[in-house]
């Protein structure tokens, strides 16, 4: 006779187990302690098993007569319920253990051995600085694009250009997800709507007519900067290599003889090995840097940590310091190079490029050697280390 939910509630504890039939197989076990526990007993294959269902009352008697009607539909297709329960269990636990960070760690770890080993490292610490705390934790199934939204608008308050930065790596993140199963589709999809708009400038740099203010007081300022970073802005402006070239330079690189300096190709943005022609003006400027940290593997080391080169910021607080915040960076010497050379020296563009070490648009030209043009990059470097020079003189017999 089928159970009556009175039965259920009245069902007093033994000192034995005992079971308290419903039908089809479907009971109710009452345990010493009180607890009461729906199962059901079945047959598949010839072998008998019981299945829990769940913890009366929270499982009503209508509710577990359900789960059974739907258990016997199982039976019915040939499949085992235990066996769908506990891979249903490892799949939800395999889901959840599915974070965002995880997911983006091994999305990471794919593609760390063909990338550049610096824009590895950028990638990770672009991660882990930005996305870890707001959305590592959240298994990637469950994850929203209200949520990827805030938290790259979060980062749009103080970072406009890496905010999108941000969205084009998670959105990478995202198709990896897909390709191995663990997500439908890309969250990041449309979200660049949601953010501010913004145009990426270019470099502060001042024009040519404000060059001889900037030299003179480069000049005025030698004494209250420390000398290593007055000959670092000094052979930044001779030579207009980026910051970062300039400052991890190392004396392995310097060709006295030849009056040449070659970056290697790992240390330039284009990935290819670059030439500088060394004018006088750079080898007295480096002959002086020699006698002060010739014994270190840096031009420029670190105060600090003699063996690191110094911070890449130097450059950019100094230039603070002298008045030009906002007016001037250590990339902007590389603009200011670009115009004196066409329009005060009258050298071709191609020319300057070059030795900007920019990559040529045409195919052609991409396809030369990174040193054509060579000799006439010598005669043009001296060239301008003597206009500076020239500027400079000027200034100062006013």
């Amino acid at each position: 006779m089928p159970l009556s939910d009175m039965q259920c509630r009245t069902a007093k504890p033994k000192i034995k187990p005992y079971k308290l039939s419903d039908s089809e197989g479907l009971y109710l076990e009452v345990l010493p302690s009180g607890g009461r526990y729906w199962k059901l007993k079945y047959r598949i294959h010839g072998k008998e098993k019981r299945i829990a269902i769940g913890v009366y009352p929270k499982i009503s008697l209508l509710q577990a007569r359900a789960e059974k009607s739907r258990i016997k539909d199982e039976l019915k297709s040939g499949l085992d319920p235990i066996l769908l329960k506990r891979e249903k269990k490892q799949t939800a636990a395999f889901a959840n253990a599915q974070t965002f960070e995880a997911v983006a760690k091994e999305w990471h770890s794919k593609g760390v051995e063909s990338w550049d080993p610096r824009y590895a490292k950028t990638l990770m610490h672009r991660l882990e600085k930005y996305t870890f705390d707001d959305l590592g934790s959240y298994p990637i199934r469950t994850l929203k694009p209200i949520i990827i939204l805030a938290c790259l608008q979060k980062i749009e308050k103080t970072a406009p250009e890496m905010a999108r930065r941000i969205k084009q790596i998670v959105s990478h993140i995202c198709k990896y997800a897909i390709a191995t199963g663990r997500l439908e589709s890309d969250l990041t999809i449309g979200l660049e709507t949601a953010l501010k708009k913004y145009k990426k400038g270019h470099f502060a740099s001042i024009d040519i007519d404000e060059l001889p203010d900037l030299l003179k007081t480069l000049h005025n300022h030698k004494a209250r900067l420390y000398h290593q970073t007055y000959l670092a802005i000094r052979l930044l402006f001779l030579t207009f290599v980026r910051t970062s070239e300039l400052i991890e330079a190392k004396w392995s690189e310097i060709d006295f003889e030849k009056a040449l300096w070659t970056i290697p190709a790992e240390r330039m943005k284009m990935r290819s090995p670059h030439l500088v022609p060394l004018s006088r003006q750079s080898l007295e400027i480096l002959i002086e840097l020699k006698t002060m940290n010739g014994k270190r593997d840096y031009i420029f080391p670190s105060l600090p940590r003699p063996r690191k080169p110094m911070s890449k910021g130097t450059i950019l607080v100094a230039l603070k310091r002298m008045g030009y915040s906002r007016r001037m960076t250590g990339h902007g010497f590389r603009s200011l190079a670009l115009s004196i050379l066409k329009e005060k020296l009258g050298f071709t563009h191609e020319i300057a490029d070059r030795q900007l070490a920019h990559v040529p648009k045409s195919s052609t030209d991409r396809a030369y050697d990174r040193a054509k043009f060579l000799s006439q990059r010598i005669i043009m470097m001296q060239h301008y280390a003597d206009y500076l020079d020239t500027v400079y003189l000027e200034v100062l017999s006013k």
